[in-house]
This record gives structure tokens, C-alpha cells and sequence, in this order.
């Protein structure tokens, strides 16, 4: 395991630098340590330097220095100095009195500005305390100067900083006045350059001017920055004008440019004017012996940059014509660079189920190319088995595994500055709709809640009405509610608006519902009819409406009536009834009720009889009065069926007369003997078909009394219709009257409707009316639909439709359905019909795509072709397959049955014949449009050359390891089947080791485990009669290399160790990637690696610790990995200790004596009887303070009720189970021999409520 890194410490504070000065002159070095006890040692080529005349070495404190007097050249060399395991190397330069005097007195050439390295003592005295105090204070070991310069020539300005003594690299700015940053115009004119000299560890930064212009003049500034410091200088650029040459006409250069030829129109030549001042400038400069940069197309530089830069390019280069410049750059196509990294990129996006596993690979040029994967910008670490990185040739592959919906996510792949990107999308498992939407019909106002099941709960579903997404809205308009797996929609209110198609998606399915919202409107099923009673008789107005709910408002002549003990108001479900006993005079009148919150009224009138009793003779013949009630002879009553029909016929006679009600003009008279006739009531029987139907009881009676007769059906039925006769008889003589009574009632119901034809969305529907129409025309009728598996029909017609067929929209393909009717009359509406035959609305499949020949022979063809762009609902049931001779029509099936696969072989076809073939798709709606072949095909198996599809992976050398298994798919193609031959090496396979097998259409090779001796090249042969194909496919099997041999300790100095070693007889058939380097102590025999993949056979084991004694160890590397064994070391390294003894530092014994303090106090409680009380404080104090506890004054340490407790200084009293006597004053006192301290509190004991 590799040795932990340790932290290097600087035992200096400043180091010496490296000094150049003349011969015969002094060089003083100096240096500080961080402590003033350190030893410091000064050498020179690695030998100690002694003090003398020639060396004065000086120590104040931890400020060292090192004099060298009367240098000459003997003394250029390297000097260093030691101050404990820190060792700093500097130089001393010696330089020719001759050269020194050159530097001082050159003038700089082309206007550099420099600042020449001479003596410090001819630098002038100002200028020196200037740099003493710079140095002090800032970063510069030399500033730029400020200077002049001619039109067209070059400057060049520079700036030195040191860094021996700074963490990190500095960073330099060049400003030209206060604000415009120069880095940004670097180009043509402008260039900044760095270089770092290693041996002095000195920067120089320089801003190279390139043919000046006049503008760019002005003051300057350079920013020096660190880490932690920081330093700026300014300085001035004066540019002087030069004289403008002969023959150059700068006007020209300000026309406008034109197609035309004009000078009025088009745009600014600027690129001309500066191709004329560059060449004026190249003769200029030429003349002036001023080097010059080459051409730079301006237009190239702004073609490729980003519009935001337009303006500093354009400020850079002097083009002021702005717009000029954006219309010409817009005429101008700008190329895309072209990556080469990728061979094959990333497609655009993936989509994996959730928890499979999924491969995203790329094709690079570089096979060892590093290749980083990324993850939404963070790149993905190799953890687990979650992501698998693997390189097959020049494929970069990253499997990720169990993916989840985590991995849904962005992913890059990126080669140096290339990259390359997708989004890979983590599909769940499709949410499937167990119970689908119901469709409803609701009333305006009403709830209205849709139900539907999913497969799974807590699963996301989606709303839509009319496909816009459901929110919840401030209104809660929409609310939606989840129990398990079932899904709620709730709209309160419903209005027209809500009317429409809602859907629930998931990501498996959806369910459509459709609801329709009725205006309310109420129907009346019985109407109120007039009455006529007489006085003490009861009088019963009754109504029937649609809405059980709704209440009404009963009036008399306008004025509401009230219920009393006589009148009686009463709602049971759908029926109004007003009850009138006892009826009076002042009864008679108009009544009228009145729904609540509908515009209309029931109206009827109640008619009081008032039977006068004149003196009739005795002989007086019967009477039969119809008239006074409204009623005349041979009239027609009509009552609805299941109403009551009473008639009240007054009777007048003397003797009393009996009274025979017949039906069909048949009956028997039945006379009552009396001794006395004056006592005689009247008398009546009900006959039908001289058959006496009921008198008094049943359904159908007769009721007698002494001036009328009444005729009574309760529950009116259909049989009750007919012609009835009333016939009164006494000794004076009798009297007829014909009454037709006809009974009305709802229609019956029409038979079940038949489906005519059926759509994508639709069907026609057919039905015959009903077989009796209850008596009133048929007015027409309502229809229903559901689905079949729900529960809750709808409306689909609110107007009655009169017509007996009728077709149904906004269905669901797909789904099946039921349709019911309804007749309707007069009277009102019939019972449902039966339910049709259960319909599924579909459409026929869109035809199938793309019919192709893929492969034919002598008698067989294959077909294969795409799915139909539109299926359907219903999906499909397979595709039909004909074919037909050419010019011909009679089309004949090739297969019996449908076909469920895109692609068939028709068999046993006539040779040479030519066909056409066609193809449709065909389900329960029928068959689709068919496809045809362009052309047809001759039946005849065409020759095809045998080409051999050699994989990419394996056009270079496929490398495995022993153990391996290889398994080669190599495609081809030929016809007929071509004859497949290996070899390697041109030598048979061994079938012992290799297995082979071949297909129509790709051979394979296959090696369960593979062996050194496998490696070589194999070679696969397609032969057809004369004509073969070839390829050669290279296969190196590699293993893990030997040991290094004849490792040594070559040379041991310092802490370092040189070692040496030899390559390794066998390096595993492959290239040897480099060498593990580890050392051990001898004492604890722990192994730390000191180099990975080291490449050479030989190394510097350096940071050794003195005293201890080393072993050292090499494993070879290669592409399997280290070698079994490592070559150990024979030799052990011992390294020496240098001699220093540690004196330890004395320190004074610190005092940590302490009078006691309590940090914490007792607080004063009050707490109820008992219940165990705490009382806690803290307290400090050294030695250790004794501890006392008082109540009011008293010890109480001995007092068993009381329990004290001491843990770090926190002190705990406990009083058991309290009682209002253990209240009081309590005190803790703490003393030890420095003194004392104590704390009280007051403790209240309060006795229970």
C-alpha cells in the first residue's frame, strides 16, 4: 500500500536569490530562518564554506548572509545553504568589467524599452531608494518605462516579477487608461508575451506594440496580482506623426463600393485602406530596418468571432463603419469546424425501461484517447457495477445497469476539447386503465364525478377535457382525488361549459368519458282536472310532475291556499295532491299550483253542485241529467291510464228509479221490490256483455245515492275503453244515456334497434315504431347509449327525433357499446326497448408501407413490408398476401390464413414466371387499401459475388486474455450458399480447440478458452464456383508478464536510493506498460508503492527516513495487470543518521491553581409535595474543592432524606419525596485551600390541590 504523502515545512523565511555582478565587485547573499536557534550552513558546490578573507559569513538573530569579496571567475558556481532538512541552491554570475559598461551605455534599438542589468552603484541615488522601497512594498523586480515611439515602427514594454517567495503563479493585466483591458485587442498590432527563466524563477511578461498608430498614444498601466498581494505601475506612450509618402491618396480609400460602378452607393472599403497603409508601413519599416508581421484578413478574424466581440475587433483594427461592416458580414458564410475526435457520435437521445440495463458507445480515431463520461455535467466514477466502462478497439463504451429513474438524464461524452451529446430517457412500466370512464348526463347545477381504476397506486395520472390539461383552479372548479388505486375528477356546479370529452391519460393507456349538462326542465306526467262535486263531498286536485325534488305552491282565484284541518296539501315523491273535505259553496273557484323556480302553472276548476229538492209527484219518470254537469249524450271522457275516472250522473225519479250501466249495448235490469217505494233508493248494477261487473267493491263499481248515480274505474286500464251505457227505469217510465269513455297511456316500447353500419366514431341505428302507440300519435323519440361494461346510460337527443333511423357520433373506437329507445306521445314517455347487440365503433387499418423483394430464388419470394401508418382501435388481425400473373386480375392468396409477420417467403411459384404481388392488412372492420410492387417480378434466383462484412472491431487486432472466451460473427453474403473455409497461419484449425459454424448468411468461430498458442492470424475463405472472397483477421491472446530480473541497490547518498533492475524473460505476449516500484522497513516489513507504470528500468527512491533500513520490490506491468511474482532486492539500504542531537526546549511549569467558582448557581423552585426534587449548580476549582450542602444553615451530609452527587463538577442534591417542612433555604458551600465560594436558593413545597 503506498506510504502516506508527508507535508514538506521551509525552514527559511527568504531564501538568497541568484546575483550576476562584475569581477572585482562583492556579492552578498542573505537569508532568514523561521526560528532564531536554527543552524545555518553556507556550501559551495557542495562543499561547507568557512569564514575568512575571501568569505564573511554573519548571523543577528534569524538573519543569515554570505559575503563573497573581490569576485572573480572562478567564483561562478553554485552555492547553496542548510538550515536543518531545508536546502536552497542559488548561483553567483560573473560577468567581464567590459561587458558591463556595454549594457550600461546601449541605447535600445526599434523603441524597446528595457531596463539594462549593471551595477547598483550606477544607478542614481533617487532612482535606487525608489526600488529599495519598491521591493519592500510590491511584486516588480522590473517595471516599464514610459517611452516614445515613431508612426508605423514596434515597441516593446516588459515587466519582471520574482516568485520564490509567492504560492502561486502571478497574473498580469495591461490596461490603457483606466478602464480598456488589453487582452482582449491582442492580435495583429498587439501581442503579450510570457516567458520564466527556471534557474532565477524570475517572470517576464511583455506588450508588444506592432506598427503604432497615432491613437495609440495615452497612458498606460500594468497589474501585477497574487494570491495574497498585489502591485500596479503606470506608464506613457507618445507616437510621433511620420511624413505621409508620395502617390497615396488616402481618399480613395473612403469610397463606397458599388455594383454599379457608383461612388454614392454601396459601403466603405476599409479593408482596401488598410491593405494600402500595410504595404506603406512594410516599405516604411523595410527602410527603417523594423521587422513586420505578416497580412491578417480582417474579415476572417470578425468572421470567425462571436458577435460580441464585433466591437472591440472593429475598435482594434479602426473600422468605424459599423452597419457597413454587419451587412457585409451577413453576406458572409461562416465555415463549422469539423470535430475529428469522433469517428461516430452519440445518437441524439435513448430510451431504456426501467430497470434494464442500456449501452451508450461511441467510435473514436484515437483508440488511446482519454475518454471522460458525464452525467448532467458531473463525471461519472466507476462504482460498483452500476456503470461499466469498457474499450473494444477504437469503441468507448459506458453500460449503465438497473437503471432507474435517476438515470434520466443528460450524458456527454468528451475527448479533450470535443464533445459529444444525449438524453437517455427511463420508461416505468406502462400504468394500465382497469376501469374505464363512464359517460354522463347531468342536470345544470349538479356534482358531477368521474371514477376510473389503474393498475398500480400512487401511480401519475392526467386529466384533459377536450386534450387541455385540468389544473386545480382559485375557484376549485376542478378538484382531483386519489384512494389507492382508484381516480377521482370532481367538478361542482356544472354549467353548459363543462359539456365535452374528459380523458385520463396514464403512461399505459387512457379512458374517454363524454358529459352532456341539461338545461332542467320539468315535465308534467298528470295534469290537475276540473272537478265537480256537491256540497259535504271531498274534492282531490292531483299533479304528477318529473323531479321528485321540486316543491310547489298551491293558489285559489290567486290567493295561495292553506293548509287547515278541512284542506289537506301533501308531496309523496313525484305527486301534488290538494285534499278538500266537506266541501262548501264558497270552495268554488280557480286553483292553480305552481313548481318553485319554473315559469309556468297547473290549472283546473272546481265546480260546486247544488241539488235543489223540489216536490215531485210521486209518479215522476226518471231523469238523467248529463247536461247540468257538461256533459252531453254521446259524449267522449278521456282518461289517462292509471288515473281514476269517476262520473257523477244526477238521477231524478218517483219512484226511485233503477239505474243499469252497461258496456257494448248489452245489459240485464235488476229491479228492488219494496212494500214501500217512497223508501226506495236508487238502485244500479254494472253489466258487461249482460254480465253484472262489480257493484261497490273491485276496481270497477257504482255507487248509489238518492239523487245521483256514480260511475267509479280505479287504475283506469286499456281494457276499460269502450262505449257505456247508463239506462234508469221506474213504473212512470226510464230514461238512456250513451257515455264513451277512452283510455289513453304512453306508448308500448319499439322492439331493439338494429345496427346498420358502423364507423371509426360512429353507427346507424334502425327501428320500427311501436306495436300500439297508447292511443296518441307518436310525437317521437329519445335514445340512449352506454358502454357495455358500464352501468349509466346517456341522452344522446334532447329534441325528439321523428325519423325511424338514426346516426350516432362522438363515439370511442374501439370500445363497444349498447343503444336503447324510447317512444314518446302525449301522454308522455314508454319504457326503454331492449338493448341492442353490443357494438364496437372501428375503421378498417390504413394499408401496409413499403413493399419490398428482399431475397428470391427459383421458385420462392420474399416479401416483406412496414406496418400501416394508421392501425387503429382494433388493431390488427394479420395481412392478406395475393399475388397474379402479369396482365392478368385474378389475384390468388398465397396463404389461407392471415399472416401475422412483415416479412413471408411465397413458396412452390412457377420458375420465370412474372408476378405481381400485393399486400393488405386486414381486422374485424375488414380489409385495408392494398399495397402492390412497383413492378412485377420475374421468379428466378439471381448470382451474387461473395462479400465478406468484416465487423470494425475486428479490422484491427483483437487482444484477449487467457482464459477468455472468443466468439467471431462474421456476416456475408453470396448466392448460392457460398463454401466457408478457416485457417491459421495457414494451417488448418486444430477442432479440438476451435469450433466453427456457418449459416446462410454468417460464419463463426468460437473458442471456449483461450491459450497462448491461439494468437496469430486467421484467415476465412467465401468461394462460389470461381469466385472467393478473403479476409484475415489477428488475434493476440495476452498474459500476465514475469518478474523484472536482477533488481539492485546501485548507490545510496542522502535519503535517496538509486535501484536498477532488468526487463523480464516473458512479458505476456504484449507490450510492457511499465514497472511498480514498492519499498519496506525492514523492522515492520509494511510494503508502500513509491512508483506506478514507471517506465524506465532504473529509479531514485528519495524522502527515505534516516536510521532506518530498506528492502525493495519491482512488479512488471502490463495490459493484464502486475506481475504473479515481484523481484525482490538482495541488497538492503541502510540510511546514516547525520549526528544532530535534539535538545528539547525548557518550559515553565504552568500554575493551574484555582480558587473555587460555581459557573452555574442553584435556582430557586417551587414543586408540590411528594414528588423527588433535584437541586443542581456547577462549580470549578484547583485541587478539587470540598463540597457541603445546608438548609437553612444546617449540615445536612448525614441527613439520610438527602442524597448528594458530584460528577465534573456538577453538583446534585436530592430531597426524596419532599413535604411542605422540607421548604426552605438551601446553600452549597465548596472550599479548598485558595478559598471558598457558595451558592443558595429557596425551595417551595407546595402540598397537592
Amino acid at each position: 500500500m503506498p506510504e502516506p504523502a508527508k507535508k514538506s515545512v521551509s525552514a527559511f523565511v527568504k531564501k538568497p536569490k541568484t546575483l550576476e555582478v562584475a569581477v572585482g565587485e562583492k556579492a552578498v547573499f542573505e537569508a532568514e530562518t523561521e526560528k532564531k536557534e536554527t543552524k545555518v550552513k553556507w556550501q559551495r558546490d557542495g562543499a561547507d564554506i568557512t569564514a575568512s578573507d575571501k568569505y564573511v559569513i554573519t548571523a543577528d538573530g534569524n538573519k543569515h548572509s554570505l559575503t563573497v569579496c573581490s569576485v572573480t571567475k572562478e567564483d561562478d558556481v553554485v552555492y547553496s545553504v542548510i538550515a536543518g532538512s531545508s536546502k536552497v541552491k542559488f548561483e553567483l554570475k560573473v560577468k567581464e568589467q567590459q561587458e558591463k559598461t556595454e549594457n550600461v551605455t546601449t541605447v535600445p534599438t526599434e523603441g524597446e524599452v528595457s531596463k539594462p542589468e549593471g551595477h547598483e552603484d550606477e544607478v542614481p541615488a533617487d532612482r535606487q531608494q525608489a526600488n529599495v522601497r519598491q521591493d519592500l512594498i510590491g511584486l516588480f523586480l522590473e517595471k516599464p518605462q514610459s517611452s516614445e515611439v515613431t508612426v508605423g515602427e514596434n515597441i516593446t514594454f516588459s515587466a519582471k516579477v520574482a516568485t520564490e517567495t509567492l504560492l502561486k503563479k502571478p497574473t498580469v493585466k495591461w490596461f490603457k487608461g483606466k478602464w480598456m483591458d488589453l487582452s482582449s485587442k491582442a492580435g495583429k498590432h498587439l501581442q503579450l508575451k510570457e516567458t520564466f527563466d527556471r534557474n532565477t524563477k524570475v517572470y517576464t511578461f511583455e506588450m508588444q506594440i506592432i506598427g503604432a498608430k497615432p491613437n495609440y498614444a495615452g497612458a498606460y498601466r500594468c497589474e501585477v496580482a497574487t494570491k495574497d498581494k498585489f502591485d500596479s505601475c503606470n506608464f506613457d506612450l507618445i507616437v510621433h506623426e511620420a511624413r505621409a509618402p508620395e502617390g497615396v491618396d488616402i481618399r480613395t480609400a473612403f469610397r463606397r463600393t458599388s455594383c454599379d460602378g457608383t461612388d454614392e452607393a454601396g459601403e466603405l472599403d476599409f479593408s482596401a485602406l488598410l491593405k494600402k497603409r500595410d504595404s506603406f508601413l512594410k516599405s516604411t519599416s523595410s527602410a527603417a530596418a523594423v521587422s513586420s508581421e505578416p497580412d491578417i484578413d480582417v474579415w476572417e478574424i470578425l468572421r470567425n468571432a462571436p458577435a460580441s466581440a464585433y466591437e472591440k475587433i472593429a475598435f482594434q483594427y479602426g473600422i468605424t463603419d459599423l452597419r457597413g461592416m454587419l451587412k457585409r458580414l451577413k453576406r458572409m458564410k461562416k465555415e463549422e469546424k469539423k470535430g475529428t475526435a469522433f469517428l461516430k457520435k452519440l445518437d441524439p437521445a435513448y430510451q431504456v425501461d426501467k430497470g434494464h440495463k442500456i449501452k451508450l458507445m461511441v467510435e473514436v480515431a484515437n483508440p488511446n484517447a482519454d475518454v471522460k463520461w458525464l452525467k448532467n455535467g458531473q463525471e461519472i466514477q466507476m462504482s460498483g457495477s452500476k456503470y461499466i466502462f469498457e474499450n473494444v478497439g477504437n469503441k468507448k463504451i459506458l453500460t449503465i445497469n438497473h437503471c432507474s429513474l435517476a438515470d434520466d438524464a443528460a450524458y456527454q461524452c468528451v475527448i479533450g476539447d470535443e464533445k459529444c451529446f444525449t438524453e437517455l430517457f427511463v420508461k416505468e412500466p406502462p400504468v394500465l386503465i382497469i376501469h374505464a370512464l363512464e359517460d354522463q348526463m347531468v342536470m345544470k347545477g349538479e356534482r358531477v364525478e368521474f371514477e376510473c381504476e389503474v393498475s398500480e397506486e400512487g401511480a401519475q395520472v392526467k386529466w384533459e377535457k377536450d386534450g387541455v390539461e385540468l389544473t386545480r383552479e382559485e375557484t376549485f372548479k376542478y378538484r382531483f382525488k386519489k384512494d389507492g388505486k382508484k381516480h377521482y375528477l370532481i367538478i361542482n356546479d356544472v354549467t353548459k361549459e363543462d359539456c365535452g370529452h374528459y380523458r385520463v391519460k396514464t403512461n399505459g393507456g387512457e379512458s374517454v368519458a363524454e358529459l352532456l349538462v341539461q338545461e332542467k326542465q320539468l315535465e308534467v306526467y298528470q295534469n290537475i282536472a276540473d272537478l265537480t262535486v256537491k256540497a259535504k263531498d271531498q274534492a282531490v286536485f292531483k299533479c304528477e310532475v318529473s323531479d321528485e325534488n321540486v316543491k310547489g305552491v298551491w293558489y285559489k282565484n290567486g290567493v295561495e291556499v292553506k293548509a287547515s284541518e278541512r284542506i289537506q296539501i301533501t308531496h309523496i315523491g313525484r305527486i301534488h295532491k290538494l285534499t278538500i273535505d266537506d266541501v262548501k259553496p264558497e270552495d268554488e273557484g280557480d286553483y292553480t299550483f305552481v313548481p318553485e323556480g319554473y315559469a309556468f302553472n297547473l290549472s283546473a276548476k272546481l265546480n260546486f253542485l247544488e241539488v235543489k229538492i223540489d216536490y215531485v209527484p210521486r209518479q215522476d219518470p226518471p231523469k238523467i241529467h248529463l247536461d247540468c254537469v257538461g256533459h252531453t249524450p254521446e259524449t267522449t271522457i278521456v282518461v289517462v291510464a292509471g288515473n281514476k275516472l269517476r262520473l257523477d250522473v244526477p238521477i231524478t225519479g218517483d219512484p226511485a228509479p233503477t239505474v243499469v250501466w252497461t258496456k257494448a249495448n248489452t245489459g240485464l235490469t235488476r229491479t228492488l221490490k219494496t212494500d214501500d217505494p217512497a223508501d226506495l233508493d236508487i238502485v244500479a248494477d254494472l253489466l258487461k256483455d249482460g254480465q253484472v261487473i262489480s257493484n261497490k267493491d273491485g276496481r270497477v263499481h257504482v255507487e248509489t245515492f238518492k239523487d245521483h248515480c256514480v260511475f267509479t274505474i280505479e287504475g283506469a286500464e286499456r281494457q276499460d275503453e269502450g262505449l257505456y251505457t247508463v239506462v234508469v227505469k221506474n213504473p212512470a217510465g226510464e230514461d238512456k244515456a250513451d257515455i264513451n269513455v277512452k283510455v289513453v297511456d304512453v306508448p308500448d316500447p319499439p322492439e331493439a334497434p338494429r345496427i346498420l353500419s358502423l364507423g371509426e366514431d360512429w353507427c346507424n341505428i334502425e327501428w320500427d315504431p311501436p306495436a300500439f302507440n297508447g292511443g296518441q300519435p307518436v310525437l317521437g323519440y329519445v335514445l340512449e347509449r352506454k358502454k357495455k361494461k358500464g352501468y349509466r346510460w346517456m341522452r344522446l337527443n334532447f329534441d325528439l327525433h321523428k325519423e325511424l333511423t338514426y346516426e350516432a357520433k362522438r363515439m370511442i373506437e374501439g370500445v363497444a357499446y349498447e343503444m336503447r329507445i324510447y317512444a314518446v306521445n302525449a301522454i308522455g314517455m314508454s319504457h326503454p326497448s331492449p338493448a341492442s347487440q353490443p357494438f364496437i365503433p372501428i375503421a378498417p387499418p390504413g394499408e401496409p408501407m413499403n413493399l419490398t423483394v428482399d431475397d428470391i430464388t427459383d421458385t420462392t419470394i420474399n416479401l416483406k413490408w412496414r406496418p400501416p401508418e394508421h392501425i387503429g382501435a382494433a388493431g390488427l388481425d394479420g395481412y392478406i398476401v395475393e399475388y397474379c400473373k402479369e396482365g392478368s386480375n385474378e389475384w390468388v392468396l398465397a396463404f389461407k390464413d392471415p399472416v401475422d409477420k412483415n416479412s413471408v417467403t411465397v413458396r412452390d411459384l412457377p420458375t420465370g414466371e412474372k408476378l405481381q404481388f400485393r399486400v393488405c392488412a386486414v381486422n374485424i372492420a375488414g380489409p385495408s387499401a392494398p399495397v402492390t410492387l412497383n413492378q412485377a417480378v420475374t421468379v428466378r434466383e439471381i448470382a451474387q459475388r461473395p462479400k465478406i462484412w468484416m465487423p470494425r472491431s475486428l479490422r484491427q487486432t483483437l487482444i484477449k486474455k487467457v482464459g477468455e472466451t472468443i466468439n467471431l460473427v462474421i456476416p456475408f453474403q453470396g448466392k448460392p450458399r457460398p463454401k466457408v473455409t478457416w485457417t491459421k497461419d495457414g494451417q488448418p484449425l486444430d477442432p479440438k480447440q476451435v469450433s466453427v459454424r456457418h449459416s446462410d448468411s454468417d460464419t463463426i468461430l468460437f473458442i471456449r478458452r483461450a491459450e497462448r498458442k491461439d494468437s496469430g492470424q486467421y484467415e476465412v475463405v467465401l468461394q462460389i464456383e470461381n469466385m472467393e472472397d478473403k479476409a484475415t483477421i489477428a488475434i493476440q491472446i495476452i498474459d500476465k508478464p514475469g518478474p523484472p530480473l536482477n533488481l539492485k541497490v546501485t548507490d545510496i547518498w542522502g535519503f535517496n536510493v538509486a535501484l536498477e533492475w532488468k526487463p523480464p524473460k516473458d512479458n505476456g505476449n504484449c507490450e510492457i506498460t511499465g514497472y511498480n516500484v514498492q519499498k519496506a522497513d525492514k523492522k515492520t516489513m509494511e510494503w508502500f508503492t513509491v512508483f506506478e507504470h514507471y517506465r524506465r528500468t532504473h529509479c531514485v527512491v528519495s524522502d527515505l527516513i534516516m536510521g532506518n533500513e530498506y528492502v525493495f520490490r519491482v512488479f512488471t506491468m502490463n495490459l493484464c495487470g502486475p506481475s504473479e511474482q515481484p523481484c525482490t532486492s538482495k541488497d538492503s539500504a541502510y540510511i546514516q543518521k547525520t549526528g544532530i542531537v535534539y535538545k528539547p526546549p525548557s518550559y515553565k511549569e504552568h500554575d493551574f491553581s484555582e480558587v473555587p467558582k460555581f459557573t452555574h448557581p442553584l435556582v430557586n423552585r417551587s414543586v408540590i409535595s411528594g414528588y423527588n426534587v433535584t437541586l443542581s449548580c456547577a462549580v470549578r476549582g484547583t485541587p478539587k474543592p470540598k463540597v457541603t450542602w445546608y438548609k437553612n444553615k444546617m449540615d445536612i451530609s448525614n441527613d439520610p432524606k438527602y442524597r448528594m452527587f458530584s460528577k465534573q463538577g456538577v453538583l446534585t442534591l436530592e430531597i426524596r419525596k419532599p413535604s411542605p417542612f422540607d421548604g426552605g433555604m438551601y446553600i452549597c458551600r465548596a472550599v479548598n485551600e485558595h478559598g471558598e465560594a457558595e451558592v443558595e436558593c429557596k425551595l417551595e413545597v407546595r402540598a397537592p390541590q
